[in-house]
Order: C-alpha cells, then structure tokens, then sequence
C-alpha cells in the first residue's frame, strides 16, 4: 500500500484520488504521508520502518514471569489437561483473584513460540499432539468395506442416538502401533463421554480378536448402558454380527472417509496418543496399564459436560 501512495504521488494525484484508490479517506492518506515522510520525501520502505519503530513494545507476557499464575498453568500441563481446561479451572479455584487469570491463545503461544523464554521444555512435551509448531488437520485416507455380511449405516442409526439423549451408544475404533503390528480398541460412550479401553492380547487386530475383546468388554456393562456401537468400516470389524449377537448390541458403521461422524471416538483417541504415542509398540501395554490410562482420561473435566468429569457422569448413571 505504501508503494501505491509513492506511485500515486508520483503521478501527480491528489490525497482524495490516493484515498480513492486506497480505499481510505483522504485524512488517513495524510496523516500517513506526514508522520512518515523523511528527507528524501515519502519513500514506502523508509516509512515502513518509521511506522514500525512507533509501535508500542509487547507487554511482558504473563506466563514469562515466575509465580502462582505460571506454576498454577505448568501443574495442570503436567496432569495433561488442555490450555481451555487449564483457564477454567483458574476461574473456579481462584474466582476473586484477577492475577490468575490467562487466555488459552497466552498458554498455547507460551507452548509454541517460548521455548527458551516461556514455559519450560519439559512441560511443552505435554502438548497432546507431541507437535512444536501449529499445523491444519489432514484428511485421513479412505476406507472402503473389507467384509461380507450386510452392514447397517449410521443412516439407519436411530434419532435418540445421534442427539446424545439416552445413554448407552457408544462410539469404538483402534488406535494401531509402529508398521500396522499392533493397535488398542478404544470405546466412548456418547453422553458421557466415558472411555473404555479394550486390551487385544499381543496387540493383535484381527476380526476374532477384536469381537472377543469387544464382548468381553461389553459384556462388564449394565444392560441399559449397551445401547448400541458405532464403527467405521474397518477389516476388524468383519465380525460385527457375531459381535452383536453376543451383546444383544447393533453395530451402525459410518460413511467411508468421515470421521466426524465418530466424533466423540475421534477426539479421545487424538488424546490417548498422548499416551500411546504414533510409531511404538502398543502390544507392551498390559490390561492394568489400560485401566489407569482410562482412568485418568475419564478424571479430566470436560468443557462439553459442564466440565464435570466422564467418571461423575457415569457415576451419576450407574446410581440413578
């Protein structure tokens, strides 16, 4: 733009036709060439760095200091809870207290952009995604049906389902370790968003092994909590009849290539990367050290329950 006001002058045109051309009022153009103008005249580039060196300087940000607020921020990083849980939880503990207060965007840029300054290495490696720069999502490859027997498509999925009023649906999918040999199924419950984690001896994902965890699993619940199950269209689930035979629980599958439609199941894998991270070996995980990861998952508040835990709300289901 700048270059454009140097041209235009250049050119012989008035403050009001540079302002038209602009888009900004001949006042602006003005102020702009008097503030910015130097000996030689007005040059864009020496009018950029005049304008540049005006700015204010960058308050010093909050969670450089030491102190309550950055311990406060650092704790909850370490007990992986999430920048947006962090801040909310600073509202309920310290409501009167205006210094312990920061933005999500504050913590998140002290974790991307502060390493050295900021808040420490070891507590940056907390982030859920294990990624030290910001990146969009990348659409996941398509899958297409790898099984006989006649599938039932969310389409059919019935309503009470889909707007999370009745509990007891639950959404499941694997999380699969380094070269595809290995892999966990995971289970989320719609309403609550309780987690389940379903253990495949040797990390093995066949469609025999994925039914008999699954029932086995399915079979701990109580019956108003066995609703129905939704998966994508993945070979391990080549068994989903025998499946529902034995938990009296219908299986709808999604669209091909759309994730969002087991949104709940997409989200709480992407956290439990956290702790199964992509490319190891997830066969050297016992069933006991499944159980303590749900556990801690399922004690983290959520903003989508009123930032109640999954825990209190199946708790409140289970006593009701």
């Amino acid at each position: 733009m700048r270059e454009k006001i140097r041209d235009l002058r250049a050119a012989g045109q008035s403050l009001r036709a540079i302002g038209r051309a602009l888009g900004r009022p001949a006042s602006t153009v003005k102020r702009e060439i008097d503030a910015n103008s130097g000996s030689e005249g007005y040059q864009p580039y020496a009018a950029h760095r005049a304008a540049a060196a005006r700015r204010p300087r960058p308050k010093e940000r909050k969670l450089l200091r030491e102190g309550r607020l950055r311990r406060f921020v650092q704790d909850g990083l370490r007990r992986r809870w999430s920048p947006e849980q962090i801040c909310h939880a600073l509202r309920k503990e310290c409501p009167a207290d205006e210094s312990m207060r920061v933005s999500v965007e504050t913590v998140y840029q002290a974790l991307y952009f502060q390493a050295r300054g900021g808040l420490k290495r070891e507590v940056q490696a907390a982030m859920r995604s294990g990624r030290t720069r910001r990146r969009p999502r990348r659409d996941p490859q398509r899958r297409t049906p790898r099984f006989i027997d006649p599938m039932v498509m969310i389409s059919d999925r019935p309503a009470a389902v889909e707007d999370r009023a009745v509990p007891g649906h639950w959404e499941g999918d694997l999380i699969i370790g380094a070269g595809g040999r290995s892999a966990i199924a995971t289970l989320v419950e719609r309403s609550t968003r309780y987690t389940m984690l379903v253990h495949l001896p040797g990390g093995a994902h066949d469609a025999e092994t994925v039914r008999d965890g699954l029932v086995t699993t399915i079979q701990t619940l109580p019956a108003h909590l066995r609703g129905s199950l939704t998966w994508d269209q993945g070979s391990e689930m080549a068994r989903h009849k025998q499946f529902s035979m034995a938990t009296d629980m219908p299986v709808y599958f999604c669209d091909p290539a759309s994730p969002w439609q087991r949104g709940s199941n997409e989200n709480t894998n992407g956290l439990l990367r956290q702790y199964f991270p992509k490319g190891t070996d997830l066969s050297v995980h016992s069933p006991e050290d499944l159980e303590h990861v749900a556990q801690e998952l399922n004690g983290r508040p959520r903003k989508t329950l009123g930032w109640d835990t999954p825990a209190e709300r199946l708790r409140d289901l289970l006593t009701t």
